[in-house]
């Protein structure tokens, strides 16, 4: 009974096995005969995408390249900017610097000493005219309440008034202003 059973056992397998060695021929056959009769398309397509990835590789190559360019130009343009950017304001007090040599030279055979002092006028308003074109004003501090925003004091004294206390009484260095933003703290003596 046992041999008949271990027959009827090899048996199954045997068919098993054959049943899927059936299947398997038809299975494999399938997409065997499909890459041989597309292998032209499957290539075409590796083609195609090549060509999309080559396109797309050089674009994104030429895109970072010109990134780069732009990069150093305006890097360098900066610097240029900021090595040169006090020319223009320089140039502008050389007359300034011209009127007061002229007023040295005149100095030497001028003896009136109000031509002197008018002289000195003259130059100080051009500069005061010169810097307020470029952007710098003077700060008006004298009797201002005082403000550290604006004012470095250097020292307070007793106000001679009551009104005065917290204001500014005196001023030691004139600050300035370039564009309204503080250019030098006033330099001042608050009242106490």
């Amino acid at each position: 009974m046992k041999k008949e059973e271990s027959t009827k056992d090899t048996e199954n397998k045997s068919t098993k096995k054959q049943g899927k060695a059936i299947e398997n021929p038809v299975a494999e056959e399938a997409p065997a005969q499909e890459e041989k009769a597309n292998p032209k398309a499957t290539q075409d397509e590796l083609t195609q995408l090549q060509e999309k990835y080559d396109n797309l590789n050089d674009k994104y190559l030429r895109l970072y390249s010109e990134y780069e360019n732009f990069r150093r130009r305006t890097a360098k343009e900066r610097l240029e900017i900021m090595e040169n950017s006090g020319a223009r304001i320089l140039e502008a007090f050389l007359p300034v610097v011209d009127d007061f040599d002229r007023a040295i030279a005149s100095n030497d055979s001028d003896t009136d000493l109000e031509n002197v002092k008018e002289g000195f006028k003259l130059i100080h308003n051009k500069l005061l005219r010169t810097l307020e074109a470029n952007g710098v004003k003077p700060m008006n501090a004298m009797e201002e309440a005082f403000d550290t925003n604006f004012h470095e004091a250097i020292t307070n004294i007793p106000a001679p008034e009551e009104s005065l206390k917290g204001k500014v009484l005196d001023v030691a260095e004139k600050g300035y202003f370039y564009n309204d933003k503080v250019l030098r703290y006033a330099k001042v003596v608050v009242g106490q």
